[in-house]
C-alpha cells in the first residue's frame, strides 16, 4: 500500500497551477493520478484534453465553469467528473488555497462519442455571420481571390442554412485603400470612379460563381456608413486606448508624400522577404513602412526619410487577453496562434490606424484635418455595420453600435490578412465594447498560386473569373476550386488540371448518373423501384453511403471545415459506387436474381439522391439539377441519414447532361489585363 502526502510530492506548473503527479500504479499506464493546488485568486488555464477526468475538492471553495457557459460553486467534498473535451476551469474564489485530488484515463469509447457531440444538428442556434474579406475594387476577381474567403465562406454559410441556422454571408468594396488612388493614378481616373467601376465588376463576377452575398457593402455609398464609422472611432479615442502618438514614419525624398502599403516597397524586417508597407504577405507580420529592410518610394524611386509624424495608433499588447483567448477557445488555425504570439512578442506592438490620404473618412480631430481611418480598422466597423444592415432585411434590431455577446462570428480570409482579422479586429472590439465578448472563428486559407507564383492584381497576372465562369462551366468550377485550394499550404492552379477536372466530372459523374437513368428507364418504366432481395453486399454499401455522410456533414462545420477533403470524400462516393455497380452487375441480367438487382438499382438511386444532396453546398446548380433527375425538389434540409428514393419516383437521368465540355474547347490568354 502507498500513501501520498501532499507536502512530500514536487509540484509543477500544469494548466496554470501547481500540479504532483502520482505514480500510484505504474503498471496501468491508461490511468493517471495527481495533486492540484489552486492559490487564491488564480484559475487553471482555459483547456480541453481527450482523457475522462474526475476529481475531488479536498480544501477550499471555488467556482467551476463548464464548456456551455455554465458555472456552479464547489466546496471541499465535493466530486466532479469531467467528459472528454468539455472545457473546464477550477477557479479559486476563496482566501485559501484550493487543493484537489484527481484520476484522469483514456477510454477510446467514451472519446469517440464525445467527439459526435460536435456533428451537426438543426438547432435554434444564435445568428452567425459569416465574414469574407472585402475585396479592394483596384481589380476585378481572379480564381485566386475566388478559390479563398468568398468560394469558401459561401459554401460554409449555404451548409449553415441548410441545417436550419440563421446564417448571413456578409462582404463589401473596400473603398477607401490607397491600392485604390494607385490605380485611379494608372487609369487617368478618380479613386471613386476607380471603386464604382470594379465593385460593379466584383459582385458581377462573385455572381457568376454562384456566390450569394446577404450583404454587400459599399463603403463610399452605403447610407450612415460613414457617419457610423466615426461614431466607432470617437469611441475607441474615448476609451483612452487609441491615442494620437508621434512616432517615425516614410516620406518620399522629393516630395515629401507621406509613405504607406503600396507606396513603398522593401524587404520585411522580421522575414527578410519582400514587401509593401505595412503588412508582409509572406510571414503575415506588420512592418511600419519606415523599418523595411533597403526600402524604395514607389513615388520617385529614391530612398524614403524618415520623420516623425503624429496619428492614432493602438498598443496592440494592452490586448493579449482579448486577442489570444479567442484563438485559443474558438476556431483558429494553429499558424494565426503562432503569428500573434510572435507579433504580440515584438518590442514594438503600437500601430497606426489613421494615415495621411486624400481618399478615405477623416477623424474629427481637426489638428490633422488631412488623415483618414486606415481602411483595414475601418473594417472592423464595416462587419458590425453589415450586421445592422442585415437586420433591417430580416426584421432584426442589430445595432452595429451595441453588439450583442450572442452574435456567432466566423471569419474567411486570407493568411495575409490574418494580422488584421485575428489580432488587430479583437483589440479594436475590446476597445470600442470593453464588455463584449465576440465568439469568433478564423477559417484561413493559404495562397493559390498560378504557375508557381502567387496571382497578383497589381500586376494583372492572373486567370480572372469571367474568363472561365458561365452557367456551363461553375459547377466544374466549384468542384475544382474545392480539390485544389489552399488550405494548409500554398497550392497551384492550372488550365490543364482544370480541364482534367472536367473531363473526370463528365466521364465518370455524368456517365454513371446517364447509365443508372438508362437502366431504371429500360427496366423499370423510368420510375424508381422498391428495393427487394438484400446481401450482405447491399448492406455493407449501405454503411459506405452512410459512412461519407457522416464525414462530409463533419468537413462542413466550422470546426472540420475542408473544402479540400469535402471533394475528395464526395468523388470517392462515386467511385465506390461504381465499384459496387460493377461488382453488382454479374447478376444484373439474370432473373434468378431480379430481386437483388431491384436492389441494386434502389441503393444506386440512394447514392445518387446522397451525392445531389453533399453537393448542396458545394455545388448548388448540380444538386438542384440531380435532384430534379431524382423527381425531388431542391434540398431545404440537411440529410440526417441516408435514405432510399421513395418508390415510384419518376427518373430523369438517361439523357441529363450535367457538365459542359466548354471549358475544355476555350482559350485562356493569362496576360490579359481587366481594365476598363
Amino acid at each position: 500500500m502507498k500513501i501520498f502526502r501532499q507536502d512530500e510530492q514536487v509540484f509543477s506548473d500544469i494548466f496554470g497551477i501547481k500540479m504532483a503527479s502520482l505514480e500510484a500504479f505504474p503498471d496501468v499506464d491508461r490511468h493517471g493520478f495527481a495533486f492540484g493546488i489552486i492559490a487564491a485568486g488564480e484559475a487553471t488555464d482555459f483547456h480541453r484534453h481527450d482523457e475522462c477526468e474526475a476529481f475531488t475538492i479536498l480544501q477550499g471553495s471555488g467556482i467551476l465553469e463548464a464548456d456551455d457557459g455554465a458555472t456552479a460553486p464547489v466546496n471541499q467534498g465535493d466530486f466532479i467528473a469531467a467528459p472528454p473535451f468539455e472545457k473546464h476551469v477550477l477557479r479559486n474564489t476563496g482566501d485559501t488555497p484550493l487543493v484537489f485530488a484527481t484520476v484522469y484515463w483514456r477510454d477510446g469509447a467514451t472519446t469517440a462519442e464525445a467527439t459526435k457531440a460536435s456533428a451537426p444538428q438543426a438547432d435554434t442556434h444564435p445568428p452567425c455571420f459569416v465574414f469574407s474579406t472585402p475585396p479592394t475594387p483596384n481589380g476585378d476577381l481572379h480564381l485566386g481571390h475566388l478559390s479563398g474567403p468568398y468560394f469558401g465562406a459561401d459554401v460554409f454559410t449555404r451548409f449553415q442554412k441548410l441545417l436550419g441556422r440563421q446564417a448571413f454571408h456578409i462582404t463589401g468594396s473596400d473603398d477607401f485603400q490607397s491600392y485604390v488612388i494607385a490605380r485611379g493614378k494608372q487609369m487617368n481616373k478618380t479613386p471613386q470612379e476607380v471603386a464604382d467601376y470594379y465593385a460593379s465588376e466584383i459582385q458581377d463576377t462573385l455572381a457568376l460563381l454562384d456566390v450569394h452575398l446577404d450583404q454587400f457593402t459599399i463603403s463610399s455609398h452605403a447610407p450612415g456608413y460613414q457617419e457610423g464609422l466615426k461614431r466607432f472611432f470617437n469611441r475607441l479615442i474615448a476609451s483612452g486606448q487609441i491615442k494620437k502618438t508621434l512616432q517615425p514614419a516614410a516620406f518620399d525624398p522629393e516630395t515629401n508624400q507621406y509613405l504607406y502599403e503600396c507606396d513603398i516597397s522593401g524587404r520585411c524586417p522580421t522575414c527578410g522577404s519582400g514587401t509593401g508597407g505595412n503588412i508582409c504577405e509572406e510571414c503575415g507580420q506588420p512592418n511600419l513602412a519606415y523599418d523595411l529592410i533597403a526600402p524604395v518610394s514607389k513615388i520617385s524611386g529614391g530612398h524614403p526619410i524618415t520623420a516623425q509624424c503624429a496619428r492614432y495608433a493602438i498598443d496592440l499588447s494592452a490586448f493579449s487577453p482579448a486577442i489570444l483567448e479567442p484563438l485559443k477557445e474558438f476556431k483558429a488555425a494553429p499558424r494565426i496562434l503562432s503569428l500573434a504570439t510572435k507579433v504580440l512578442d515584438r518590442d514594438e506592438t503600437t500601430i497606426p490606424i489613421t494615415h495621411p490620404q486624400p481618399w478615405g473618412v477623416t477623424t474629427d480631430d481637426p489638428e490633422i484635418p488631412e488623415q483618414v481611418i486606415w481602411a483595414w480598422p475601418e473594417m472592423s466597423y464595416g462587419f458590425l455595420y453589415g450586421i445592422e444592415a442585415v437586420g433591417k432585411k430580416v426584421g432584426q434590431n442589430w445595432d452595429a453600435l451595441s453588439p450583442d455577446d450572442n452574435w456567432r462570428f466566423v471569419h474567411f480570409f486570407g493568411y495575409d490578412n490574418s494580422f488584421y482579422h485575428a489580432i488587430l479586429y479583437p483589440a479594436l472590439y475590446k476597445a470600442a465594447f470593453p464588455d463584449w465578448a465576440p465568439k469568433i472563428d478564423y477559417q484561413v486559407n493559404e495562397f493559390y498560386c498560378l504557375g508557381g507564383e502567387k496571382f497578383s492584381t497589381s500586376r494583372r497576372r492572373a486567370v480572372w473569373g469571367k474568363e472561365v465562369l458561365s452557367e456551363e462551366t461553375v459547377d466544374c468550377v466549384r468542384f475544382h476550386l474545392a480539390l485544389t485550394r489552399g488550405e494548409v499550404e500554398r497550392t497551384n492552379f492550372s488550365i490543364e488540371a482544370l480541364r482534367s477536372t472536367n473531363t473526370h466530372l463528365i466521364e465518370t459523374w455524368q456517365a454513371w448518373l446517364n447509365q443508372l437513368g438508362q437502366t431504371v428507364s429500360r427496366k423499370y418504366a423510368g420510375v424508381t423501384p422498391d428495393a427487394g432481395d438484400w446481401s450482405l453486399d447491399h448492406k455493407a454499401f449501405l454503411r459506405t453511403l452512410e459512412a461519407c455522410r457522416t464525414e462530409v456533414s463533419a468537413l462542413y462545420t466550422s470546426e472540420g471545415f475542408s473544402l479540400n477533403q469535402v471533394g475528395r470524400a464526395i468523388n470517392q462516393l462515386v467511385e465506390d459506387t461504381t465499384r459496387f455497380v460493377a461488382a453488382q452487375s454479374h447478376l444484373t441480367e439474370d432473373d434468378a436474381f431480379a430481386d437483388r438487382a431491384r436492389t441494386t438499382v434502389a441503393l444506386q438511386l440512394a447514392a445518387a439522391l446522397l451525392l445531389a444532396d453533399l453537393t448542396a453546398p458545394l455545388m448548388p446548380r448540380f444538386s438542384a439539377a440531380l435532384r430534379a433527375g431524382l423527381g425531388c425538389d431542391p434540398l431545404e434540409t440537411w440529410p440526417q441519414v441516408v435514405e432510399l428514393l421513395p418508390v415510384g419516383n419518376r427518373i430523369d437521368l438517361a439523357d441529363r447532361r450535367f457538365f459542359s465540355p466548354e471549358i475544355g474547347n476555350r482559350e485562356f490568354d493569362m496576360d490579359r489585363t481587366d481594365a476598363a
